[in-house]
């Protein structure tokens, strides 16, 4: 998944648009300056080290703080100014919510489809639908107590998916999933961009990421890393696996093709070799074809999103 950067100049969309946007809690600068845009039809990653300002920048977007400084759009809707409309686009998925641990899994469901004014009716038919969507069907007599993380969590999805946003915020929805689970859930945060949502993700899953996700904005100490920034991550050092028949004639190639001996690394029967963006990389694949080597694995050794992340995190971009 190649990482597209999204914080460049504003423009007018129906998303979310974040300008310039700062909150301080006393001394401390939770957010200094997050500037992004994330469009419809898309699953934009929000990534960073801990203690960077995500939690504080997805609670302003969900309309639950607002910010000292700048400017955030939902929908084209100020989430502090017309808090009722951003509400009515917006399905808020945190990190942890409590659930009313007598109620069933399916009054649960039609509770939050009343608070978001569907009839009785449609807000049975609601949860009968997202009971099916997220996996829970058999669960649905049971008092949510009853639940495991992963399976509150998929029902804090459902929950956020009751008033069919245009908009979702997903913080750390995959915590806590089973792998087959995390894999549905894949497939549908891709599903739900491919019907026009605008998705922002916030997940320290980063190889989830890397499969769901079509861009993503770094922020760091309260600040989101520039369009130069993110694009430069491209072209600096990163490993790359490589694996063939005949480990010999392989190493034997990547000398020939101006690898030093002491750059090679080595992880079980592949080769670890540093290389700088995917140019590089290209050209080095094409001269061990070319040699004859029977090449089985050329892959990065950690995904787009994780590569962005550590480079970014290390500073050596800033």
């Amino acid at each position: 998944m190649p990482v597209e950067p999204y914080a460049r100049i504003m423009t007018t969309t129906q998303g979310i648009e974040v300008e310039h946007v700062g909150r301080s809690f006393g001394d401390v600068h939770a957010v200094r300056d997050a500037s992004f845009i994330a469009e419809p039809g898309t699953v934009t990653a929000l990534i960073g080290p801990n203690g960077s300002g995500k939690t504080t920048l997805m609670l302003m977007l969900a309309s639950l703080l607002r910010p000292d400084t700048g400017t955030i759009r939902i929908g084209g809707f100020d989430p502090s100014e017309n808090t009722a409309e951003v509400r009515s686009l917006l399905g808020w998925m945190p990190d942890v919510l409590g659930s009313w641990s007598s109620l069933s899994v399916r009054t649960t469901l039609e509770i939050t489809g009343r608070l978001y004014r569907l009839d009785k009716a449609a807000s049975a038919a609601r949860a009968h639908e997202l009971l099916a969507l997220v996996g829970l069907e058999h669960l649905a007599g049971q008092p949510t107590r009853v639940l495991s993380r992963g399976q509150k969590q998929r029902l804090s999805l459902a929950r956020a998916l009751v008033h069919d946003p245009s908009i979702l915020l997903l913080d750390e929805p995959a915590s806590g999933l089973d792998p087959a689970a995390r894999a549905d859930l894949r497939t549908l945060v891709r599903r739900l961009a491919s019907e026009g949502k605008t998705v922002l993700v916030s997940s320290h899953v980063l190889a989830e990421l890397d499969e769901m996700a079509d861009g993503a904005v770094y922020i760091g100490a309260g600040v989101t890393a520039s369009t130069e920034t993110m694009a430069a991550t491209r072209s600096t050092l990163r490993s790359w696996r490589i694996k063939a028949t005949d480990g010999a004639a392989l190493e034997t190639a990547l000398v020939a093709s101006g690898i030093a001996p002491a750059d090679i690394g080595r992880d079980r029967t592949e080769l670890l070799v540093a290389l700088e963006g995917e140019t590089a990389a290209s050209e080095l694949l094409a001269k061990l074809v070319s040699s004859g080597v029977l090449v089985s694995t050329f892959a990065p050794a950690v995904g787009d999103l994780e590569h962005t992340f550590l480079d970014l995190s290390k500073g050596s971009n800033r």
